[in-house]
């Protein structure tokens, strides 16, 4: 049995991806600690749509933990509106599975590449927008759909982290 809970990891640390063929791009670990500590809300949609709106800090049905691992997200979500039975039965069926994040960076490294693409750590960002997609920039992020045994669900979710790598 399932609920309307959708949980997962929104941002992995340590984790670079190729950003436009151009550079590799990875969040440090406490990336996140002063966005998280001072911003005032953060909202989950579906696909980069302001339009589609899931969840939101500020409204309590988007809970978000920083963990050595990264930013591991709760959405409780509305099985009543269009953009809830969408987010539901993607994420169930695992069509979508990952998450991207809308942000402005504040403080930033760069190493240079040598025979690769140079390395852009984020050290410092604003936070203002979660949302789950199928095609995430990062693709070790994660999203599942929560069983009513959510210990069970969060050691499912941690499994698939370490067969990655990431925990």
């Amino acid at each position: 049995m399932t609920d309307n809970v959708i949980s997962g990891f929104a941002i992995v640390y340590n984790s670079p991806t190729v950003i436009a063929g151009e550079w590799r791009e990875q969040l440090a670990p406490g990336s996140l600690t002063r966005t998280l500590r001072e911003s005032p809300d953060v909202v989950m949609i579906l696909n980069h749509d302001v339009g589609r709106v899931l969840g939101r800090t500020a409204a309590g049905s988007l809970q978000l933990r920083e963990s050595n691992a990264g930013l591991y997200f709760s959405l409780t979500v509305d099985p009543t509106t269009p953009e809830g039975q969408t987010a539901l039965g993607t994420v169930g069926r695992q069509d979508v599975r990952g998450c991207s994040f809308g942000f402005r960076v504040r403080a930033e490294e760069w190493e240079d590449g040598g025979d690769r693409l140079p390395l852009r750590t984020i050290t410092d960002l604003d936070l203002f927008e979660l949302t789950l997609t199928a095609l995430p920039a990062y693709p070790t992020t994660t999203a599942a759909l929560r069983s009513s045994n959510s210990a069970a669900a969060r050691r499912r979710i941690e499994a698939k982290m370490r067969a990655r790598g990431i925990l």
